[in-house]
């Protein structure tokens, strides 16, 4: 690693426990590295790079936390800079805007979609073991971390993890193959993640 990239990952680190002084260092050390990402990708006035740049710099207050700190800190700030980049850019060329008050009759009900969406991921579900199911609902639609599922189940975190993404593998599969989930599951054509 390079001598930047560790004294950056000490001053988060020590950021992230609390010191005032060294995340007021680390935010001026990184702010003038980060408006050239910004430029670099959304080229522009300058008072827009400074708007987007203020934006990259909240996220990383927001989200300094999800930083880890065994993982190199200069790829997970660029990482930040360049999507808020690509965010200002879609916002800046902006969309067509159409009002749709007069197309109330004829929209769809979007309740109806989300109805259809619960039932089709019931299904796909269904298809999978029930711990692995489990798993995926409390991760992708209640919205738990990882650590609060793991905490339930008896799991450590990475196992969590690795059961999340298996099962989102065998859901792909199934997505692709078009099968019918429940026919596999009583067929008994479902793997069993204890045999992967």
């Amino acid at each position: 690693m390079s001598e930047r990239e560790d004294r950056w990952a000490d001053l988060l680190r020590r950021a992230n426990r609390g010191d005032r002084a060294a995340y007021a260092q680390v935010l001026g050390e990184i702010a003038p590295v980060l408006r050239r990402v910004v430029q670099a990708r959304s080229p522009g006035r300058a008072e827009e790079v400074e708007d987007v740049l203020q934006e990259v710099l909240l996220a990383v207050h927001a989200k300094r936390h999800t930083w880890r700190e065994t993982e190199p800190v200069t790829p997970w700030l660029y990482a930040i800079a360049r999507y808020k980049a690509a965010d200002a850019g879609r916002r800046r060329r902006g969309g067509n805007s159409v009002p749709i008050d007069d197309l109330a009759e004829v929209l769809p009900d979007e309740s109806f979609g989300e109805v259809m969406a619960g039932r089709d991921l019931g299904r796909m579900l269904a298809g999978i073991d029930d711990r692995s199911a489990g798993i995926v609902r409390a991760l992708a639609v209640e919205g738990n971390s990882a650590a609060e599922v793991g905490a339930r189940l008896g799991m450590t975190e990475g196992a969590v993890r690795v059961a999340y993404h298996r099962a989102m593998t065998r859901l792909k599969k199934l997505a692709r193959d078009g099968t019918e989930p429940a026919a596999q599951k009583v067929a008994g054509t479902v793997p069993d993640e204890r045999l992967e």
